[in-house]
């Protein structure tokens, strides 16, 4: 029976083929595209190429004693003087509030971030307790929390949104299911 689509195709394919060769082979063939006119060189002799080859491949005796003349002194350059300003702080850090548990993340050996800057868990947290309870989690409230600057954190809870996580639970033997043919 698996046999019967393809005698199917072949039957279609094979059907008033003749006919549609000698249509296809009496048809006008395009013109091709003119070739553009090409200067013809006169063919080189062998005694020239010789004759090149020395000129090529021999010294120039005047350059080589004008190169003789040319010397190259490099110096380094200066270094760029630092621009005054006010002395580099060093980075406030603060601890982390909350962390994935064990080894293995990746993140375990991380204990403390730039203040202003969140960890990955962290970010995760706070979008989370703001999409759960908005009045409790306000802009103001994390930024406060996580030491971050507030136009940045309202920001974030704007147009960065978690993902929702539904599980669904087993289908039951009296509910009706579509099965498959």
């Amino acid at each position: 029976m698996s046999n019967m689509g393809a005698r199917v195709s072949r039957m279609f394919r094979n059907f008033n083929l003749e006919n549609r060769v000698i249509r296809e082979i009496s048809k006008e063939k395009p013109l091709v595209a003119p070739r553009h006119k090409t200067p013809v060189l006169p063919p080189v002799s062998s005694s020239d190429a010789a004759g090149d080859s020395e000129v090529i491949h021999g010294k120039n005796e005047p350059l080589v004693s004008l190169l003789k003349t040319v010397w190259v002194q490099s110096e380094d350059p200066l270094p760029a003087e630092p621009v005054p300003g006010p002395p580099a702080l060093p980075v406030e850090r603060r601890p982390l509030k909350f962390s994935l548990p064990g080894p293995g993340h990746g993140l375990a050996d991380i204990t403390d971030v730039p203040k202003g800057r969140l960890s990955l868990v962290e970010a995760l947290r706070a979008l989370h307790s703001h999409k759960t309870q908005p009045a409790a989690w306000t802009a103001e409230r994390v930024a406060l929390e996580y030491c971050l600057a507030p136009a940045d954190t309202a920001a974030l809870l704007q147009f960065f949104i978690p993902f929702n996580v539904k599980i669904l639970p087993p289908q039951r033997d009296g509910q009706k299911q579509i099965k498959g043919s």
